[in-house]
């Protein structure tokens, strides 16, 4: 089932095409995972299916109804974002960002109810934080503020959950508990999780589906199998990589790569022109 598309997306930074013409469906209940090289898009399509920014032409869809028509508090019930470089909470303690997570819930006056309070100190001990609670967010490592926005999202309690580069600032362990919580809030709860990972082994580890964008299109999406593959890596990434197996999941996964050199770079690149110049002549 899939609960979220797009359809013929274009999205614009003034004359700066980002996004071109891009179609797309998100499995329900599943993690999906969005690769490919630095501007290729994939902030701006996470922002834009969130309606955190709009878009020229073309549609995003939630269960059938434009997004953009939803109400701004029935669609922060539904899904949350963290983003690449979230705003500063210089002043506030953890507990009090956290909580800002719960305003999609709040009536009248504002006051936060038992629920509010429960789903916030959930929020704070899946991710490990609290013990900071009455600690000003500022105070802490980049790690731990990290958390802090992870928690906020999860103190939203929405169904999809979609993440800009999550593991950012984090060590390979606290990479590692990120996104196990995000695996078991998907298995266990079936939220459907969205998010932008630049090593590749980790998207394939942890999602059902990668997508590889370049230059503001998608090259290829589907089952990791699918994704994780020679010829797909070397189109988006200009990489010569080595596909094997995880020991572990059995997932597959980039054992070693080179960079793409003289002319098969070139070869490569004027490849992609041509599908690109013949798919638009049909």
């Amino acid at each position: 089932m899939n609960r979220l598309s797009t359809e013929q997306l274009h999205i614009s930074y003034g004359d700066h095409l980002v996004v071109k013409d891009l179609s797309l469906q998100i499995p329900d209940k599943q993690i999906t995972t969005i690769i490919g090289p630095n501007g290729c898009g994939k902030s701006t399509l996470l922002k834009a299916m969130t309606r955190i920014i709009s878009h020229q032409s073309g549609s995003v869809s939630l269960d059938g109804k434009s997004i953009s028509k939803e109400d701004t508090k029935v669609l922060a019930q539904k899904m949350a974002l963290l983003p690449q470089n979230p705003d500063s909470a210089a002043g506030l303690t953890v507990a009090e960002l956290v909580s800002y997570g719960r305003f999609p819930y709040q009536k009248g006056f504002g006051r936060l109810s038992q629920r509010d309070y429960d789903m916030i100190n959930w929020a704070l001990e899946v991710t490990g934080i609290t013990e900071f609670k009455y600690s000003t967010v500022d105070a802490l490592s980049g790690g731990q503020r990290q958390r802090v926005w992870i928690a906020m999202s999860l103190a939203q309690e929405t169904e999809m959950i979609f993440l800009d580069e999550p593991t950012t600032y984090l060590d390979m362990a606290h990479q590692l508990e990120v996104l196990e919580l995000l695996q078991r809030l998907n298995e266990e709860e079936g939220r459907t999780i969205v998010m932008v990972l630049h090593d590749l082994n980790q998207a394939a580890r942890f999602a059902d589906n990668i997508i590889a964008m370049k230059d503001g299109e998608i090259v290829k999406a589907g089952s990791c199998e699918a994704v994780m593959q020679r010829d797909v890596l070397k189109e988006v990434f200009q990489i010569d990589a080595d596909i094997g197996r995880d020991p572990r999941t059995q997932k597959p996964m980039c054992l070693t790569y080179n960079l793409l050199k003289g002319e098969n770079r070139n070869e490569q690149q004027n490849n992609t022109l041509l599908t690109l110049v013949g798919s638009s002549a049909h």
